[in-house]
């Protein structure tokens, strides 16, 4: 047999590359990623973190301890132009700085982005200092997304939460009644209300919240998104996920 040895030609993509380390039981965050950046000549590769039962301090700052293996196994050798670690209150135990560094062990000198920062950034481009705070997590949990945002500066006008301490069960919570929940939250003092957790249908239930509560609403994927974008040079205006989007 004759085989005939055939040069390929590579082609040298400028589509920019996020990695994205979702936790092994959000049911969201990809769909909500996929949802807001399709047509934006972006690719998301995706690679999932065990995540421990119950959700505790101490078993998110557990499962940060992988996070340098989940980051090298997204397209190994490969440069990112961002890494995204896809938990709110995982940051907020873990810390910010620990997970940065534990991903540049993988990934030298990528940006990272993550939920509870990203949030933060949202906040101070709108100028927004007083917030309503809602969480599904237990009451331990709640209480340390609170205290990180008032240690941020901010000041937590209403405060309230599930008590839900497996993040399965975060995930199948009912849009609808979350929605609900949300106009029955007490915002009269608060300039925005934020909504914890990637694995939170909150996405597409934010836009009705604004146009019902005149109020700017965020959300952990929504922020997290919006901060990647902004990560990677972009300010895309994208419709239909709230006031955020809109804004140079």
């Amino acid at each position: 047999m004759h085989s005939v040895k055939i040069e390929p030609k590579l082609n040298n993509s400028n589509i920019q590359k996020v990695g994205l380390i979702a936790l092994a039981t959000d049911f969201m965050i990809e769909k909500d990623f996929l949802s807001i950046t399709k047509g934006l000549n972006i690719d998301l590769f995706v690679n999932r973190i065990h995540c421990y039962h119950p959700l505790t301090t101490e078993n998110l700052i557990k499962m940060s301890e992988d996070i340098t293996n989940v980051a090298d196994d997204i397209l190994p050798n490969e440069k990112l132009d961002c890494v995204v670690y896809g938990c709110t209150s995982g940051t907020i135990a873990a810390g910010y700085q620990s997970i940065k560094e534990k991903i540049n062990k993988a990934k030298p000198e990528v940006m990272v982005t993550t939920p509870s920062t990203a949030a933060i950034n949202a906040l101070k481009k709108n100028n927004i200092t007083k917030l309503s705070l809602f969480t599904p997590y237990s009451k331990s949990l709640n209480e340390d997304v609170a205290k990180y945002f008032i240690k941020e500066g901010f000041t937590i006008t209403s405060n309230a939460y599930f008590d839900i301490d497996t993040d399965t069960d975060i995930a199948k919570v009912d849009p609808e009644y979350l929605y609900e929940t949300m106009l029955n939250m007490n915002l009269d003092e608060a300039e925005a209300l934020f909504i914890s957790c990637t694995n939170l249908p909150a996405l597409n239930i934010i836009k009705r919240l604004e146009d019902k509560l005149n109020k700017i609403v965020l959300s952990s994927n929504q922020v997290l998104i919006w901060d990647t974008l902004r990560t990677l040079g972009r300010k895309d205006k994208i419709q239909g996920y709230g006031k955020l989007f809109l804004e140079k």
